[in-house]
């Protein structure tokens, strides 16, 4: 056991995963005694800060994203971890017509009908981007696109009413008020983004971490996983 008041290990992750960290946190604490502080930021925003040198123990973030930090030497080699898989659904607001969604060719005459298009500015973004293009009607939508700004969840401007079809993980949809969630992305076009984690490199508390992601990622972590709207990776 560490000494009788060690630092908190600190992270840093992008929104997607800050409900899920918050409860597996809460887990790991309770059973550890070590204290755990997570900072969920936009991913790009989150990346950039460990790049520039800022002080964390811990990163959460799209797999692609750990690849990158761990091949910059911000993380260590052979400390990543998957944690979870998610993908992305449909909302509206509250009250307002639910649009068909369950084939591709639904999906997209509801996206070509759409008066305002929201999503991220995250990898599941860029991925509806490309789909767009290859259902030929990015020319046609593009003026109608509100990209959320980075930490802003693209669930909130639903609610406002900026937003008429709002695409995001599941896990940033489920817990915001003033949404109905339509569902997710047909299967052969769903957009599934892999969150991995890994320790950094300047980190003092390598053990502790490792520990914490041992834990994360026990089947005893799955129900909380599947909880806010995730699968197991």
């Amino acid at each position: 056991m560490p000494s009788d008041n060690p630092a908190p290990i600190r992270g840093i992750s992008s929104m997607a995963t800050r409900q899920l960290l918050a409860e597996l946190t809460a887990g790991f604490q309770q059973r550890s005694g070590r204290r755990v502080e997570f900072e969920s930021v936009g991913g790009v925003d989150a990346a950039k800060r460990v790049q520039a040198g800022e002080a964390f123990d811990v990163v959460v973030l799209a797999s692609d994203a750990i690849d990158k930090l761990v091949a910059s030497g911000h993380l260590m080699d052979g400390s990543k971890v998957d944690l979870v898989r998610s993908g992305v659904s449909v909302a509206v607001r509250s009250g307002a017509p639910v649009p068909d969604i369950g084939s591709e060719d639904t999906l997209r005459q509801a996206v070509s009908n759409a008066r305002t298009l929201g999503y991220s500015t995250g990898p599941s973004g860029v991925a509806l981007a490309n789909l767009f293009e290859r259902w030929g009607i990015a020319q046609q939508v593009r003026e109608r696109i509100i990209q959320a700004p980075p930490g802003v969840p693209v669930a909130s401007l639903v609610a406002k009413g900026e937003v008429e079809l709002g695409f995001q993980q599941l896990s940033e949809l489920i817990h915001v008020p003033g949404i109905t969630i339509v569902g997710p992305m047909p299967g052969p076009i769903q957009i599934t983004t892999i969150f991995s984690a890994g320790v950094c490199t300047n980190s003092a508390q390598v053990a502790a971490v490792r520990e914490m992601l041992a834990y994360m990622n026990s089947p005893e972590a799955e129900v909380a996983k599947r909880r806010q709207g995730m699968e197991p990776a």
